[in-house]
């Protein structure tokens, strides 16, 4: 269906066209509508269907329509993201859509300057894109207020509660007026985001574009069972010769459960002479930035990512999806293999399956309600992987700096040694005596 038929304005229409996009897509076409009458919403859709412009192009157009200006240290849409890179791709949307309606647009999120946050939202923003730990950090600071909300996104719902975010959620909630219009957008539709509908949509309408959890219909999807040692030498050999119908391998997104796994994962592949990058949440923001545009580039063709950090992927032309460690929700599989088959082109996700991991297969088969396609190792593989482990550099003994980072966190601290002390401020015990004497 064409945009103009779904109501929207001159201006966003105009930006649409520079853009060149003149068809909407099936979330697009059901939630703009609804949107432009002021109603709540509960949209259901995978990633790369255009979730993003469903809800960014109508509340523009109720902005643009209202002919408010934003206060000082308020915003009048707040749109909440999981992660740094989904933030920073929805801002870039709304500058591109809102480029003829004039409105100012802002991210707020980690790792970057605070200060800087602080002067975006002083002088009040039409549209505030933020992660919801730097958004309460500006609020406790007293830099911002959420008193001029007008409306309120929650995008990748599902993704929030897997983060832990729902004490935020109702801490942010309780500062927003009650008079708002709330959309929330989810991949999957779990117990739980129902629940949380129920609690901050009012009599919301519901849109949902594919049934809930399905996968994406465009991407072949493969599994081949290898040991977990083993995985390095098969990701290795699938680069250099090809996997799937085409073979070629032109731009490839590599999922590891751990942080300090993708940066294992870069080494290895480095010993074998392929160039790659890992983004994840111990990296800088510069150096996630730095991975992400030279991925989008093509310079470098292959990126390593944790789950967290892959929300905001949003690359066209990545033709394989790599789960090289099986993600153990099984809801995350839909949003990796999302990343791909993106804006209307076919893809390919290949999982590999050690035997400690055909549990989370199993649990991705019945929420998928699909079987994936066992495609069985190289024939040459024992050989040639022997021959690339024998080639490789043997890995330190000490481990990486993000690993001691991560495990630092669940040593057990020792007890203080100072003086035990009763009620009375006398020390309890001979040694605590003689050390409060000074013997």
């Amino acid at each position: 269906m064409s945009f103009e038929v779904l109501g929207l304005s001159q201006p966003v229409l105009q930006a649409l066209a520079l853009k060149e996009y003149s068809e909407a897509t099936p979330i697009q076409t059901q939630a703009i509508p609804t949107l432009l009458k002021g109603r709540d919403l509960l949209g259901i859709a995978q990633t790369g269907t255009g979730k993003t412009a469903a809800f960014m192009l109508p509340s523009i157009d109720r902005l643009a329509a209202s002919k408010k200006r934003p206060q000082l240290r308020t915003c009048r849409m707040l749109v909440l993201a999981p992660t740094r890179e989904l933030a920073s791709q929805i801002a870039e949307s709304a500058r591109a859509y809102s480029h003829f309606s004039h409105m100012s647009v802002a991210t707020v999120f980690g790792g970057t300057s605070i200060g800087k946050n602080r002067q975006d939202v002083s002088r009040g923003v039409d549209i505030l894109v933020a992660t919801p730990g730097r958004l309460i950090d500006l609020i406790e600071q007293g830099y911002l207020m959420l008193r001029g909300v007008e409306i309120l996104v929650l995008d990748e719902a599902d993704q929030m509660l897997d983060l832990g975010f729902i004490h935020a959620l109702k801490q942010i909630v309780k500062l927003l007026p009650e008079r708002r219009q709330s959309l929330f957008f989810s991949a999957t539709m779990p117990k739980a985001i129902k629940e949380l509908a129920d609690r901050f949509l009012t009599d919301p309408a519901q849109v949902a574009v594919t049934p809930v959890s399905s996968t994406v219909e465009r991407v072949e999807q493969y599994v081949t069972f290898v040991q977990q040692a083993e995985k390095p030498a098969l990701l290795t050999m699938m680069l250099r010769v090809g996997f799937g119908p085409k073979g070629n391998m032109d731009r490839v997104l590599i999922f590891s459960r751990t942080k300090h796994g993708a940066d294992r994962i870069v080494r290895q592949l480095g010993q074998s002479g392929i160039a790659a990058n890992a983004i994840h949440g111990n990296k800088s923001q510069p150096q996630r930035e730095r991975a992400l545009a030279e991925f989008k580039a093509g310079k470098v063709k292959i990126l390593i990512a944790t789950d967290i950090a892959a929300r905001g992927i949003d690359v066209s032309g990545v033709s394989h999806v790599v789960n090289f460690d099986l993600p153990n929700v099984s809801e995350q599989y839909v949003h990796r293999i999302g990343r791909t088959a993106r804006a209307g082109a076919a893809g390919v996700a290949i999982a590999f399956c050690a035997d400690d991991e055909r549990a989370y297969l199993r649990g991705i088969e019945k929420l998928t309600r699909q079987k994936v396609d066992v495609v069985p190792l190289p024939e040459n593989f024992v050989a040639e992987a022997a021959r690339i482990k024998a080639a490789r550099p043997a890995e330190p003994a000490r481990a990486p700096v993000e690993e001691r980072r991560e495990d630092r966190s669940r040593v057990r601290r020792p007890k203080s040694r100072r003086p035990n002390f009763g009620s009375a401020g006398a020390p309890k015990t001979n040694r605590a005596r003689r050390r409060a004497s000074g013997r």
